[in-house]
């Protein structure tokens, strides 16, 4: 039970200790001022003071370091600390100052004039009498700040004016700093009026947001803290003095019908900035109609004016981030003696003081993004991407109802060569950067494809620190508007055309790469759908390879493939995507592992320099190197391909072990299904006698890419028929399949093309089968079998003079998502001799499923 109440009496305490220490920032401060003066002797303070002013500041460590306070440079000051003296002949401040009473502290501090005017007031008397006082005594300077008119009005009212404006700077207790705690309201000494006390981290300490700048002074009878301002009355809340004042008139009409006025007449510690009615005169009209007639508009501008804390502007000796009752935040600062918001000058008037806070009269309207269009959010270094909306007629598109995204390029992202390009071809360069959607960054993820305005459809790469859209990753800056989002992109964004093998077809620097990829039969590999990031040296890299080299490799398919396929890993990496100067590790198809890297926006793998990087295609990115890559860990046994890759690879050492052989790599880590659901069999007859079998498959068929286990699902709409029968051929009962599917919309996916013979008459097919010898049963077979099918111009040229009776059937199915109008389609697909028909296998739910592997060219 001891220790129970031991530990009790513990916490208690620290407790107590921490919440002292929570209000006790001007102490602190005071502290590390005597700490920083300690060489100069016992009790001397180190102050800041700001150039060209009288102003001085117990200052913080940022405005110490900085030798700042607001911007302005700040000169040292060494003097005695609060309290102590100095003695002749003797260094530092050794002496304490003599105790007295209210009455005579105010001498000692040197508020000689706040002791004058308590004098001819008949307050003397009073505050050298018996009693416990805090008196916030104005600097003799702050006197002579003070408007001359209420100057002079309480000088000629010494009796009643000035004894009454005394009083109102004493409270009826002793308080001192480490006593005045934030958001503390204390009752002055006249007439009830309160005191609203703010005691900040950086240990200023505000009454009625004059600063305390020389405090704890004991006295006898009380405690005199020296202000550097005359305590002006406290009116009433900030809802009363927007009511009241004239100027105030175009902010006060959006606050009532926002609501917002409510707010601001109940209790709480506010700062408005206000923005007057010139203010608003000069905001564009169409912005401020636009604004003022969107009622969610309207409130966000309002709650972006407000605080839900009590900045006095004395209080703020450098710039700090507040968020506002809207949500955002705004930053405010100062220069010299002006406030700033946003880095912006546009403090008319500061520290009105109300019961529940503080206004600062402000000649700018503040528009948070919340009530912004889309296209305003564009910054100064996205000013290049905005005004070229503007001048090609795309901010129509962007309609205040809409939702969109804009993905905004840097400025340095636009080269004089874009900027030269034919105007309509920069419009859809720019249409590709305007998605129809409003799409958050955390909303994005990877895979994800994104519709352009431009119809163009863009995916998403998510990496470890960075999101990329294509082959451009955006950097921070992201914002949302009224009507949409703006992500701001390294690069401009160049969608996907062709296939990785297209690519390489396409460009002369990489045909002896291409010519192996054939060899090894990975053509297939780089057409079909996925997602690939392929490494592709250039011609550069085979400098010295002759035509036997090059047979050597080819004959030994297995050596090739482990080198090629060293070359290409699963996923897209976009070389901006890499954390800057870490050593990403990927696996690739080969089995081996590339280490990469950026360092100075260039990408190195395997130590090697990228010559060119992110080139998109639509099943993966390339980036060009000119070395050949191989794995340093796979050993060479072969004499004369140990010969061949010393030529081309001299910056690691092979390894070389006799007899060693190259691993199988099968092509199995790809391979492409057609999935029919949802098959309902309408009649089915067992009897062996029967001459005709019909079968109507109805569904939506997917199409899947199946990949190491991995399955991406593309949907083909339509309402697919089978039909199969039975016919004769010389003699033998064939059953023939014929697929009748209505078409409606295909969506994207790989391209595929196949091509079908028909006979219109079933004698003509024997002729058939002699025009294509061998090849009949390539063509003819559209389910089954991995044979190669013959090319358009093969097979124009076996049916020439074959006569008209044949139909040729051309089915594509475009990369690209497309509309095409309804049309019906019958497409031979295979015959076979006829078997017994067999009860159809259902799939969990009843569903029969049919897989089918499609023959591609």
């Amino acid at each position: 039970m001891k220790i129970f109440f031991l530990f009790t009496f513990l916490t208690f305490l620290l407790s107590a200790f921490e919440q002292v220490a929570a209000y006790a920032h001007y102490d602190k401060i005071l502290t590390h001022s005597r700490i920083r003066a300690r060489d100069q002797g016992p009790n001397v303070c180190a102050l800041q003071q700001v150039m060209g002013t009288k102003k001085k500041y117990f200052s913080t460590c940022r405005n110490w370091y900085q030798q700042a306070i607001c911007g302005k440079k700040a000169t040292v000051l060494y003097e005695c600390c609060p309290g102590y003296m100095k003695m002749e002949g003797m260094r530092g401040c050794p002496a304490v100052a003599p105790i007295d009473h209210v009455y005579g502290t105010l001498g000692i501090v040197g508020a000689t004039s706040t002791q004058q005017y308590s004098d001819i007031s008949k307050l003397r008397e009073e505050i050298e009498g018996r009693g416990s006082f805090t008196f916030f005594a104005p600097s003799n300077e702050a006197w002579d700040q003070l408007d001359s008119e209420i100057h002079r009005n309480l000088v000629d009212n010494v009796n009643i004016e000035l004894y009454n404006a005394l009083h109102h700077h004493m409270l009826n207790k002793r308080m001192l700093t480490k006593d005045l705690k934030n958001g503390m309201t204390l009752v002055s000494m006249y007439n009830g009026q309160k005191l609203l006390i703010n005691h900040y981290p950086n240990g200023v300490v505000t009454v009625n947001c004059a600063r305390i700048i020389y405090g704890n002074q004991i006295a006898t009878n009380g405690v005199v803290h020296v202000v550097d301002r005359v305590l002006t009355a406290v009116g009433n809340t900030i809802q009363d003095f927007i009511e009241a004042e004239d100027d105030l008139s175009s902010f006060r009409a959006p606050a009532i019908t926002s609501g917002v006025m409510d707010i601001l007449g109940r209790p709480g510690h506010y700062t408005l900035f206000a923005p007057t009615n010139e203010a608003f005169e000069r905001l564009p009209r169409g912005v401020l109609e636009r604004i003022m007639g969107d009622k969610v508009a309207s409130e966000a501008l309002v709650k972006f004016h407000i605080l839900n804390t009590l900045q006095c502007s004395e209080a703020i000796t450098g710039g700090a981030v507040y968020e506002t009752l809207e949500g955002n935040t705004v930053e405010v600062g100062c220069d010299g003696e002006s406030l700033t918001v946003n880095g912006v000058k546009m403090v008319k008037r500061k520290d009105i003081v109300t019961s529940n806070g503080i206004i600062h009269l402000i000649d700018q309207v503040l528009i948070p993004d919340s009530a912004k269009q889309v296209i305003e959010l564009g910054g100064a270094q996205q000013t290049t991407f905005t005004d070229l909306v503007a001048q090609l007629g795309l901010t129509s598109s962007l309609r205040p109802e809409g939702q969109y995204t804009l993905l905004a390029p840097l400025n340095g992202a636009f080269s004089d060569d874009t900027l030269r390009l034919d105007q309509r071809l920069l419009k859809t360069i720019l249409q590709n950067h305007i998605i129809k959607v409003k799409v958050g960054l955390n909303e994005l993820y990877n895979g994800q494809e994104l519709e352009t305005i431009g119809g163009k459809l863009l995916r998403v790469f998510v990496y470890r620190t960075a999101v990329c859209i294509e082959n451009s990753c955006m950097v921070r800056g992201s914002k949302e508007g009224r009507n949409g989002f703006i992500h701001i992109l390294r690069q401009i964004i160049n969608p996907a055309e062709k296939t990785l093998h297209e690519m390489l077809r396409n460009d002369k620097r990489f045909s002896i790469f291409l010519s192996l990829v054939k060899a090894a039969d990975l053509d297939d590999v780089l057409s079909w759908p996925g997602q690939w990031t392929l490494f592709v040296p250039t011609n550069d890299a085979f400098k010295g390879l002759t035509d036997d080299d090059k047979d050597i490799l080819i004959r030994d398919k297995n050596a090739l493939r482990n080198i090629l396929l060293y070359h290409l890993t699963q996923g897209v990496f976009i070389g901006s995507g890499f954390e800057p100067g870490v050593t990403n590790i990927l696996k690739t198809i080969q089995g081996g592992k590339l280490y990469l890297k950026t360092v100075n926006d260039t990408l190195l793998v395997n130590e090697l320099k990228s010559r060119e990087s992110d080139l998109m295609a639509t099943n993966g990115v390339i980036h060009v190197i000119d070395k050949l890559l191989y794995p340093a860990e796979l050993p060479v046994g072969n004499d004369q391909l140990l010969t061949i890759l010393k030529k081309l690879i001299k910056y690691i050492q092979i390894k070389f072990v006799r007899d060693s052989t190259f691993k199988e790599i099968p092509l199995t880590f790809y391979k492409i299904n057609i999935i029919e659901s949802n098959v309902q069999p309408i009649v089915t007859k067992e009897d062996p006698s029967i001459t005709q079998l019909t079968k109507f498959i109805e569904g939506e068929p997917e199409f899947k890419i199946v990949r190491e286990g991995e399955t991406i699902t593309k949907v083909i709409h339509g309402e697919p028929i089978i039909k199969t029968y039975t016919k004769i051929i010389d003699g033998r009962p064939v059953e023939v399949t014929e697929k009748k599917v209505t078409e409606e919309r295909i969506i994207q996916g790989p391209e595929i093309k196949y091509t079908r013979i028909t006979a219109g008459d079933p004698d003509n097919e024997e002729k058939l089968k002699k025009i294509f010898e061998e090849e009949v049963t390539k063509v003819t077979k559209f389910i089954e079998g991995d044979g190669h099918l013959l090319e358009d111009e093969e097979i124009k040229r076996l049916l020439q003079g074959a006569g008209t009776e044949y139909t040729k059937v051309t089915k594509v199915i475009e990369g690209e998502p497309q509309i095409i109008e309804r049309e019906i389609k019958k497409v031979h697909l295979e015959e076979a001799p006829v078997r017994r028909a067999q009860p159809t296998r259902r799939t969990q739910g009843g569903a029969a499923r049919r897989r089918t592997r499609l023959d591609h060219s």
